[in-house]
């Protein structure tokens, strides 16, 4: 754990979060801002920085998130590596994010991004 780590001081309890559901090693909270309804973050317990640091603990985090994609009809389940990949707080997380046709919610590689060159 990291006393610097917003995610480290919620998994400990130290900080406040709303909770979807807890494992023995991974919890689920709401983000502050969640971009569709029932968006949540899957975070481990361990401070791992990022999905390319210890493959276990990324892939029992995936197993989590698919547990929660699995109850919803259409989802992205996504994490980024690294502040050029958007990673804004570096303790491994995946975003699990609902979704329904016509939500528009862009995705950077979506055509809705690119302006014509």
């Amino acid at each position: 754990m990291t006393a610097a780590c917003v995610f480290c001081r919620i998994v400990t309890g130290r900080a406040p979060a709303d909770v979807v559901r807890e494992w023995d090693d991974v919890i689920a909270i709401r983000p502050l801002d969640p971009v569709t309804p029932g968006h949540v973050l899957v975070i481990p317990h361990t401070h791992v920085p990022d999905v390319g640091e210890r493959p276990l603990v990324s892939a029992r985090t995936m197993a989590c998130a698919a547990e929660l994609a699995a109850e919803l009809t259409a989802a992205n389940v996504i994490t980024s590596k690294g502040a050029a990949a958007t990673q804004t707080v570096a303790h491994l997380h995946l975003h699990v994010v609902p979704r329904t046709a016509g939500d528009d919610l862009p995705l950077p590689w979506t055509p809705q991004q690119h302006t014509a060159g």
